[in-house]
């Protein structure tokens, strides 16, 4: 148990998806307080967040899909303001600014020359077949902020693409800018999503996918890789019913010093980074930066040990 005085403020938008980190929390009789991103307010003139040992942002690039949409940019202003009080913020500013930018991701992999999928960034949809030009199709079209899969549209060809903007198919999402990118097949149909805690890897796992969905979510996957059904308790009741199979991975340790660089530059203490391989040539490529991590379910059976106590460890450490 924690032996700080003030408890920790866990900022939190979707209902669901942290019951597991609750209930260990209750489980320690850790003393914690749940900040509802949908309703909150803050004193600017005197301050607020002092009440907080440290608060823990977990604050979803999805949550205009739920309609708190306008909850992501409020987020940005929270953070910073508990940032300039000295609060211990766990994924603060600096993370939730590159959980929300999938176009500022792409820069700090190339600050880092690390590989990513050509790409090209727009911010009106009639951008993007020229956007497209030079790049190998098929090509995605995904939202800057998007979370979940959400604002992803796959186009096979150029004439696809011009059909798909003269038909408004393309959302740019809450800030009205994208990337368009090339589509990658990946190699044994599946993309490796590494996990840290603390900055230092934590475990990795495989996400088979049939290719009909970009919702990639570890705590919406409903089976391992041999068929074998997850126990859904730790998922939302949102959860869609879907295609995706799981299995525990151990990455290459040069990946997992990449993913601790790439963590470490963009300020994330908790999140996870995805990779795949592309089955033309074998090249790796990294695509995506989370601040937001939504442990796999039934983690012990997929990966063999509890995540969310690991978590609870670390956030009675850093209270202290």
């Amino acid at each position: 148990m924690t032996t700080s005085k003030r408890p920790i403020g866990i900022y939190y938008e979707h209902p669901d998806w942290f019951r597991p980190l609750f209930q260990e929390l209750d489980r320690r009789g850790t003393p914690y307080v749940l900040v509802d991103a949908a309703r909150h307010s803050y004193d600017a003139t005197n301050g607020d967040g002092s009440q907080f040992g440290l608060v823990f942002n977990r604050m979803s690039p999805s949550a205009y899909l739920r309609g708190r949409g306008d909850s992501i940019l409020y987020t940005h202003n929270y953070l910073a303001h508990l940032e300039q009080l000295s609060v211990r913020v766990v994924n603060g500013v600096k993370a939730f600014r590159t959980e929300t930018s999938k176009a500022l991701q792409l820069s700090l992999l190339k600050s880092l020359g690390l590989p990513f999928p050509a790409a090209r960034v727009i911010h009106h949809a009639d951008q993007a077949p020229a956007a497209a030009v030079g790049l190998r199709f098929p090509v995605v079209v995904k939202a800057n902020i998007g979370g979940s899969g959400a604002g992803i549209v796959r186009f096979d060809t150029s004439e696809d693409l011009k059909q798909g903007v003269a038909n408004g198919i393309i959302d740019l999402g809450v800030d009205q800018t994208a990337l368009v990118q090339e589509f990658i097949p990946a190699r044994g149909g599946h993309i490796t999503r590494v996990e840290v805690l603390g900055g230092k890897y934590l475990y990795a796992i495989n996400v088979y996918s049939n290719g009909d969905s970009f919702n990639l979510c570890p705590a919406d996957i409903c089976q391992t890789n041999d068929g074998v059904a997850l126990a859904r308790a730790a998922c939302a009741v949102d959860a869609p019913k879907n295609s995706l199979r799981v299995e525990g991975t151990t990455p290459p340790p040069q990946v997992i010093a990449d993913v601790e660089a790439i963590m470490a530059a963009a300020g994330i203490d908790v999140g996870g980074v995805e990779y795949f391989v592309d089955d033309r040539d074998g090249t790796r490529y990294y695509y995506d930066i989370n601040a937001l991590s939504n442990f796999v379910a039934d983690a012990p059976r997929v990966i063999g040990f509890d995540p969310f106590a690991r978590l609870a460890d670390y956030l009675e450490q850093e209270v202290r």
